[in-house]
Formats: C-alpha cells, sequence, structure tokens
C-alpha cells in the first residue's frame, strides 16, 4: 500500500521536517509514504469571501490532479468526525481491504479547503475542535499513521 499526504504549503521549520522524517523512516517497513508539497496561492490583505473562495478553488485544482481513481481519499477538516487512534488504525486497515491501492490525506492550507474537495473524500476526518497549524498538522498525521501500523500489528508503542 502507499500512504500519501496531499497538502498546500510548503514546510519550512526544521524541528517539523525532522519529526516528520523519523516517522517517514519508520514507516518504510509497512507502506511506501510520500508528502506532496502543492503552492499555496497568496491571499490578500482583507480578501473578500469571494476571492478566498477563489483561492480555495485555484488550491483545489491543484490537489484533485494529484489524487489517483483507486485512492481512498481522506480529508481533514474541523467539522470532520474525530476518531481515536484504534478506530483511525481500523480505517487505515479497512481501506487495504477493500482494495485501494493508494491511502491519501489531504491538508488545506490557511484558508481551509474548498467544499469540492470536503466533499470528495471518502472520509472527513477532524483531530478536534483546536486550530492547528498546517504545518503542525503534517507532523501530528504522520505519527498517527505510524501508530496505527503499530497498533495493527500489536506493538507496545500504542500504550
Amino acid at each position: 500500500m502507499k500512504v500519501k499526504i496531499i497538502c498546500v504549503g510548503k514546510l519550512k521549520e526544521a524541528y517539523l521536517k525532522n519529526g516528520i522524517a523519523e516517522y517517514q523512516k519508520r514507516l518504510s517497513r509497512f507502506c511506501q509514504f510520500e508528502i506532496i508539497e502543492l503552492p499555496d496561492e497568496k491571499t490578500p490583505d482583507k480578501a473578500s469571501p469571494a476571492e478566498k473562495e477563489l483561492i480555495m478553488a485555484k488550491e483545489a485544482k491543484r490537489i484533485l490532479n494529484k489524487i489517483g481513481a483507486r485512492d481512498f481519499i481522506v480529508v481533514l477538516a474541523i467539522e470532520g468526525k474525530q476518531l481515536s487512534s484504534e478506530q483511525f488504525s481500523e480505517m487505515i486497515q479497512q481501506a487495504t481491504l477493500r482494495g485501494y491501492s493508494d491511502l491519501t490525506f489531504i491538508i488545506g492550507g490557511s484558508l481551509g479547503l474548498a467544499k469540492e474537495i470536503k466533499n470528495s473524500g471518502h472520509q472527513l476526518l477532524s483531530f478536534g475542535k483546536l486550530t492547528l497549524p498546517h504545518q503542525l498538522m503534517r507532523l501530528v498525521l504522520v505519527e498517527q499513521i505510524y501508530r496505527g501500523f503499530m497498533i495493527q500489528e500489536g506493538s507496545p508503542y500504542h500504550k
């Protein structure tokens, strides 16, 4: 199985890059893992709601171009369903059992995601009501993906 994270915006902070690289290394025994960074659109100060919608639509096009026909799509959004780590692990396992070739997670940019992207997912997922920077969310997500595989293995890592 291939696991990929499609995200809007570039990761700049070294400490986040290092953390993600560590989990990426750990994940190599379970899956092929890839992070696809897409450029974010410049948002003018005091952008109108219409301008924000246009920006999110442009970013949505880029995201959709990176999704395959056989991808199980998990869209991260604050209004999504919250899962325990065990339920998250089960979701990963079920995607594999249903024959999806890729498990694709989508993280939006600073404005969030267009409705088109949210509606295209198989699962709308929330990591809670807190708003997290999308760069930090990448690290949290990668750790949870690793944890999900470790739960499937029955590893004490999860305890």
